[in-house]
């Protein structure tokens, strides 16, 4: 059933749109997080990149201990690779943590530990692209740049309609130019704040709080009934089934682990010596993989399967328990470790979540 609201034109929405979001924030948004009207670049640029495709409740617990041990960004740039990547661990995207490394380096270096202040050298970092330029050079530096990600993707299609899909090049170069046009040049960063949280607690992608939304009487999707229609995406993502068979050998209080290596997910990660297979293998095979490797052993102990979803991958993986009478080199990346100091290296968190259960 459709509402009766009056239709205003496009071009009156655009004046209004920003006033209203703008109306919103100061009477209503009660939206608080620790990195929220931060001017410091580092502390802004460590939040973005921590919330890259992660939900804020799970990045503020990593936000606040990166702060803590890393306070500026030269503490971060001297610090061993495998610490930063153990303060990562269960993040996952784990090029981001390298990206964040690299970057903290570079910034020491070649910029003597100060950020750069405008947004085409914010853009030139590592890890760093047009959003999270954006939303640095504006709250730092109040340069007006447009953010633009999955919140403002659904607030802007909701609000005017777009039918354009999001996920192609011809929707987001309309949606950039949208946002870009929309923008309050005065005040830059508070606008960027408040669209972003707008989108988080307003108008969320499932159950949007339409009757307490300021922008309803001028939404085309709520106008129409037709929120669940926008934003418009073209692509479907297609997941990949993954098998990893863990052979996880042991001798007296030492395992075996190695780090991954080569073009794949958890590059650097640490992991036990692996063989993947293309399908779910019965038992009986199960137990004769240890041969490949020139392991002979009948005190198997194979675990349940785990299994962990990733954005385009669903991992399924089971641990074979090998005791072994001698130490076989399988891998030039493998180390033999006491089982106390597993604590210190990262893993995947498929072989997290098996070393919980580990005894």
């Amino acid at each position: 059933m459709r509402r009766s609201y009056f239709i205003m034109s496009i071009e009156n929405k655009k004046n209004k749109f920003p006033a209203l979001l703008l109306k919103w924030n100061r009477e209503k948004n009660s939206r608080t997080m620790p990195w929220k009207g931060e001017k410091d670049p580092y502390k802004i640029w460590l939040s973005e990149i921590i919330l890259q495709q992660t939900r804020v409740e799970q990045g503020l617990h990593y936000y606040k201990r990166f702060i803590k041990t890393f306070p500026d960004v030269n503490k971060l740039a001297k610090a061993p690779d495998q610490k930063v990547m153990k303060m990562w661990e269960g993040l996952g995207y784990y090029s981001r943590c390298r990206n964040l490394l690299s970057t903290a380096r570079v910034i020491a270096k070649d910029w003597k530990g100060k950020f750069p202040d405008s947004y085409d050298e914010i853009k030139k970092l590592k890890g760093v692209g047009s959003y999270t330029a954006s939303a640095i050079s504006s709250f730092a530096f109040n340069l007006p740049h447009a953010v633009v990600d999955g919140n403002v993707y659904r607030v802007l299609s909701r609000f005017f309609g777009i039918k354009t899909a999001v996920d192609t090049t011809e929707g987001k170069k309309y949606f950039n130019t949208l946002a870009q046009e929309l923008l309050d040049k005065k005040q830059p960063g508070i606008y960027n704040q408040a669209i972003m949280d707008f989108g988080a607690v307003i108008c969320k992608p499932v159950s949007p709080e339409c009757k307490q939304c300021y922008l309803k009487k001028q939404c085309h999707a709520f106008i129409n009934d037709a929120i669940n229609e926008f934003p418009v995406k073209e692509k479907k993502i297609t997941i990949r089934k993954r098998w990893f068979y863990y052979l996880v050998p042991e001798y007296k209080n030492e395992i075996l682990i190695q780090q991954r290596m080569g073009k794949d997910i958890w590059l650097h990660l640490y992991e036990f010596p692996l063989i993947e297979e293309k399908k779910k293998l019965p038992d009986s095979q199960i137990k004769k993989l240890t041969e490949r490797i020139g392991v002979v052993s009948n005190d198997l102990i194979i675990s349940p399967l785990h299994t962990q979803q990733l954005s385009h991958q669903k991992i399924h993986a089971f641990f074979i328990r090998v005791n072994v009478k001698q130490k076989p080199t399988l891998s030039q990346n493998g180390i033999w470790i006491r089982y106390n100091q597993l604590k210190r290296f990262a893993f995947p968190g498929i072989v997290r979540s098996f070393l919980e259960t580990f005894k």
